[in-house]
């Protein structure tokens, strides 16, 4: 390797893409042409660093595997940071099997973060947990070490895990100051920040107010049943009733839960129910029958009596009953969570981590853009879609994942 490429490979591992492009923007060999794509992709145009990438893999010739499979892994970092997340994952597995295999084994842990990182993404926590087991940064550069902690990070918020968050993140700082390379420093601080804003309302007594990640944790204790509208499931100490494809059963749960330790009328809980403006008799009808369902799925937890005027929500084990609602209501609250990270999105990828049908991602998307909450550029597949960030706000738990008890 000459030292043009010597020099700018460290210009490169020390953040200084400009010094990276004075000495290989005008060369054309493999070896240029992959170190001149992830500099262009450190500056923001994915298409271009895709495409040089692409060229690089080409040009190195059939012995050169290992640097054919760095190019993969800079490829399959370029889709997840452009949120392409239709790219094959066994592409990716296959590089960082072959780096693993040539002893590579600072790249092959850059590939594996890659790999967690797009499980956290899409929701699969338990493996991405599974993934992140078999990685060991003691032997890794701090670069890499503050990619670790990042991504323990996000997966302790996920699971609502506030202290390992905000440990993993101390250390993920630490890290990256130790590299010196200012994106990653800035990448740092923006995950910190999730940690000092608000992630959702607790609604109890006919009182609201803000909760950060900690003290959503502290509602999570025993002795409360929450009834969480962030993931549409009812919470007790050691159970878990999940209605999120029930929203019927959800919306009548959700309005005993802020009325409690009341009770809420008949033709209250219809109208806001079934949104109708005046409840009559058929309304009162399905109501019986919809509470009745409501009583056999919350069973384990609490029951729901009648009263003189409406119905009222009592736990049968819990000294208390909260309700823990999103920082911001919206019907597409979970496609404005994922636009909030100031990423541009396609809907399919939108769909694939939602679960959903690219249909109704659609939908929701073209919704959130006539009431200005969304914008889009390019046309047909080259479509991306995005959002400011909610200020003042974060949105951990309107992404999809588990509680702490599953």
């Amino acid at each position: 390797m000459d030292s043009l490429i010597t020099a700018a490979a460290r210009a490169l591992a020390a953040g200084d893409l400009l010094g990276v492009l004075k000495r290989v923007g005008l060369r054309d060999d493999a070896p240029a042409l992959a170190l001149r794509g992830i500099a262009i992709a450190q500056l923001g145009d994915f298409v271009r660093a895709k495409a040089l990438l692409l060229s690089a893999a080409r040009a190195f010739g059939p012995r050169e595997a290992v640097a054919r499979a760095r190019c993969v892994v800079a490829v399959a970092e370029i889709a997840l940071v452009s949120r392409d997340l239709g790219w094959p994952p066994r592409a990716l597995a296959a590089a960082r099997a072959m780096l693993e295999k040539h002893g590579d084994w600072v790249n092959a842990a850059h590939a594996r973060h890659l790999e967690i990182r797009r499980l956290l993404l899409i929701g699969h926590l338990d493996e991405a947990e599974r993934a992140l087991a078999a990685l060991d940064p003691a032997p890794l550069p701090p670069a890499s070490r503050a990619t670790y902690e990042l991504v323990v990070a996000g997966i302790a918020m996920r699971r609502i895990q506030a202290k390992v968050a905000r440990a993993a993140l101390a250390r993920a700082k630490r890290a990256a100051h130790q590299a010196g390379i200012p994106a990653l420093m800035a990448e740092v601080e923006s995950a910190s920040l999730i940690l000092d804003t608000p992630a959702a309302r607790l609604i109890a007594h006919g009182e609201e107010q803000h909760l950060l990640l900690e003290e959503v944790e502290a509602v999570f204790a025993p002795g409360t049943l929450v009834v969480d509208a962030c993931r549409r499931v009812v919470r007790g100490e050691d159970t878990l009733v999940s209605l999120a494809r029930r929203p019927v059963l959800f919306a009548l749960a959700r309005a005993l839960g802020e009325a409690w330790p009341g009770d809420l009328s008949r033709d209250a809980l219809a109208k806001r129910v079934f949104r109708a403006k005046h409840a009559d008799e058929s309304h009162r009808a399905r109501l019986r029958v919809e509470i009745g369902r409501l009583r056999a799925e919350l069973r384990p937890l609490a029951t729901v009596s009648a009263t003189a005027r409406g119905f009222v929500l009592a736990s049968r084990r819990a000294r208390d009953v909260v309700v823990l609602a999103p920082p911001v209501e919206d019907q597409d609250a979970a496609v404005i969570a994922f636009l909030a990270d100031g990423e541009s999105w396609s809907s399919s990828a939108l769909a694939l981590a939602l679960g959903a049908s690219p249909r109704t991602v659609q939908r929701a998307l073209n919704s959130l853009a006539i009431a200005g909450k969304v914008q889009s550029n390019g046309r047909g597949r080259a479509r991306r879609w995005m959002s400011a960030p909610v200020v003042g706000f974060t949105t951990t738990l309107l992404l999809p994942g588990a509680l702490p008890s599953d």
